[in-house]
Order: C-alpha cells, then structure tokens, then sequence
C-alpha cells in the first residue's frame, strides 16, 4: 500500500524508518520531508496544511494512510476534511478537529480533565479584557507560578516563573504584547506542581487503546535544566522510575478515564494521543496532552516497538486495537538533539554538517532540520538539527553510545546537553 506521510522533523524521520520496515509498504511519500526521510521513501513539496493539494496529490497516488506528524493540520481539521470528503479513500491517522482541541486549547483541555475527574492542577484562563483579574488571581497564588499560552507554540509556551514579579512581567508580554501571537490571546494561569515529569503514550481506536513506551524528555536548553523552553533537547525511554504499580495507577486514574471521557463527549478520536504527566508524591498528574506523537519521544519509543506500524494503523481503521500484538523490546533508548547555535531564539541556516557513517549497530541517526542544498550537500534548515538515537542493555550504555557518536558530527556552532539522561542513573541504583 501508498502511504503520505506529513511532516519534516526527527519525529517523521522516524516514522519513516520505521513504517518503511512494514512489508506491506509499497511507496512511502513524505511532505515536505527532510535530507532524512528521503531514503526511505520520495519527499514531496507539500504543504501539510493545504488540505486540497494534499487530496490530490492522494487522489493520484493511491495513497491508504496519511499518517499526519504534526499537531497544526490535526487542529485545523485534516482528519474531518478527508472524512467528509467522498472523492478519495485515503484515511487520517490522527484525531478529528473537536478532539485536536485537547492539544490546540489548554483551556479546552483543562476544562475537560476538571470536568472528568482526571487529575491536574488548579487553574483559571484570562484575556486581555480580563488582565486585572489575572493579576489578581497571581496573588492569591504562591511562587512558583506556571502561565501557559492557550494555543499552538511550538512547544515553547509555558513559562514557569520564579516570583510575582516575574510572571506579572511574563503575563504582560503574553497577553498584552502577543509574545506568542494569537496562542496567547488566552493564557492558563495554574498551580505548579514540584515533581518529576515523563511522558505516556498511547494509540487508540475510538473505543480501546493500548499503551505505548513511556519516556521523559527534556525541554530545557541548558543543562541541569535551566534557560528557556526547547522543542526538546533529548529523551529516555523506559523511564527508570516507573514500576508496575505506577504505570497501573496512570493507566487506571488518567489513560482509561481519558478514553472513556471521549466517548462520553461524543470524540471520535483516532490515532495517537500523548499524556504530558508530572508525579508528584508517587501520583500522576495531567500537565498537558499532545494529539500526536512527541518530538523528541518518538525517536525513543519507536525504534524500541518491535511490531509492525502498519498493522496499527489497520486496527486503528477498523477500531480493533485491541487485537494489536504489540511487542516493546526490553532494551533502554536514548536520543540527543544536536541543535544549531542560538537556538531556541535566532539560528543561521545552511551550516554544512560533517556526519560521518554509523558503523554502530545499536545507534540510529534521525534527521531533523536538515536538506540537500544545490551542491547536494547535507546542511542545516531548523533549530534542531540531528537526533542521535542508541541502544543498550543499560541506560549508562545507551547514553554513552548517543554521546560517543555525537561528538563524531559537526556543523558551525552546533551545540547539545551534555547531561540526556544522568538525572536518571541514581533511580537505577536504587533497584
């Protein structure tokens, strides 16, 4: 079968890898693509959010499944346009746009969590017509406080502010001054919650779901976690710290009652759906949720999914996910996001990046912001550039081959943390 694939990232970089092991592909197609994603498949010059380009480009190519990468074309409705749409059989792997709210409105998401019981941090949304009440609102709060944009920012909206001072001057910036454009015409101001955060997973059909590889990211630009917000800058999967008990309790209190909560709604949600979760005294709370895969989790919890991906998506479209034979390896993943210099605020493009072959079989290399210049040389478009993803018995071995065969790849003013993962050691020790 055609698959479309949309998007550019290390995240449809590993899609790419991964769907081009089923084999059931017979072509894979990606929009727009990266340097990466062109070996395992054609990239195409697409604009993932012009529906009607993309269902032509279906239409001719006999695609089956456009799996869809990014949150943007969820929100704006891709799975509703092709659903409604008779002229194509494509099908979306991806929840409709009432569903995309979960990911497109923290407001929207926050009320749907309060209203089912799902655990989550007190919270209240303002405006610019309601700035006086926000502040108000802060002090009541104690410090630490968390504002969030309301819409899409590219991973960058939330802002966690040490003092009053600081997020009074923060929530003028976001509502007053649109720092992050129309995503902050809303912000969400809640409670901060002081643990430890990770990431769930899971893929559903509508009406069931099975659960994913777990991982933890990290956000941060700095090391130690310090400086502002990332698109993320590395990830770990299975996270050390969970055990059987705890991943029971996020099933039953958070997973379940999220799935079940969607129905109640009337959701129809198809596809992947990603729990942003902090534990706190050993109890999982809901920080967010994703519509999608996340990035960089996915190039950790993918390569560790030993089952066919397509397979998937045919249970997804005939809402038998329950029969999925999903088998996870029992090997540690860990992936390091080499990023251009400046990055998360202004980046050249075009560096040239020196990236020698992998000779280590337990190391894999997703391309992010990368293209093929004129000259076909390999060189940076993004703020992220290249994730190293490896392999290991143990996490200390996973980490030192990703760390090993980064300090290989070069490009001018290229930059990573040097600490992916060693939060994590001391947990291990304690088994």
């Amino acid at each position: 079968m055609n698959i479309l694939l949309l998007g550019s990232g290390g995240r449809e970089h590993t899609l790419a890898w991964k769907i081009s092991q089923s084999p059931q592909l017979t072509k894979l197609y990606t929009a727009p693509g990266n340097a990466g994603t062109s070996d395992y498949g054609t990239n195409v010059d697409l604009n993932p959010n012009d529906f009607e380009n993309v269902k032509a480009f279906a239409k001719t190519h006999h695609i089956k499944y456009i799996v869809v990468g990014p949150e943007e074309p969820l929100v704006n409705g891709i799975a509703d346009y092709f659903t409604h749409d008779n002229t194509t059989e494509a099908i979306v792997i991806g929840p409709n746009q009432k569903a995309a709210q979960l990911e497109g409105s923290k407001d929207f998401a926050k009320n749907f969590m309060l209203k089912h019981g799902i655990p989550t941090a007190m919270y209240k949304s303002f405006t610019s017509d309601t700035y006086d009440d926000a502040l108000s609102f802060l002090k009541d709060m104690t410090a630490p406080y968390v504002l969030k944009a309301d819409g899409l920012a590219a991973g960058k909206g939330v802002i966690i502010c040490p003092t009053y001072e600081t997020a009074v001057k923060e929530l003028e910036h976001m509502l007053l001054g649109q720092r992050f454009g129309k995503a902050s015409q809303r912000v969400v101001i809640e409670n901060f919650l002081d643990g430890i955060e990770m990431s769930v997973f899971v893929v559903t059909d509508g009406k069931n779901f099975k659960m994913l590889p777990h991982a933890k990211d990290y956000k941060k630009i700095g090391e130690k976690d310090t400086g502002p917000n990332t698109g993320g800058m590395g990830a770990v999967s299975p996270v050390p710290f969970v055990d059987k008990a705890l991943l029971n309790n996020i099933e039953h209190s958070v997973v379940a009652p999220t799935i079940k909560a969607l129905k109640t709604e009337e959701i129809d949600y198809r596809g992947f759906l990603f729990f942003g979760l902090m534990i706190v005294d050993g109890l999982p709370y809901v920080i967010e949720y994703n519509v999608r895969l996340g990035d960089p989790e996915t190039e950790v919890i993918l390569p560790l999914m030993q089952s066919d991906i397509i397979d998937m998506f045919q249970c997804i479209e005939n809402q038998n996910i329950e029969n999925y034979n999903m088998r996870i390896s029992d090997a540690y993943a860990t992936t390091v996001m080499m990023v251009s210099g400046g990055y998360p605020g202004s980046y050249n493009k075009g560096e040239e990046i020196i990236l020698p072959e992998i000779t280590d079989n337990d190391c894999r290399i997703f391309h992010a912001g990368t293209l093929k210049n004129k000259e076909d040389r390999l060189v940076t478009n993004g703020g992220r550039v290249i994730a190293v993803t490896a392999f290991g018995d143990t996490l200390e071995q996973a980490l030192q081959s990703s760390y090993k065969q980064l300090g290989k790849i070069h490009f001018d003013k290229c930059y990573y943390r040097k600490d992916i993962g060693k939060d994590l050691l001391p947990y291990i020790t304690r088994k």
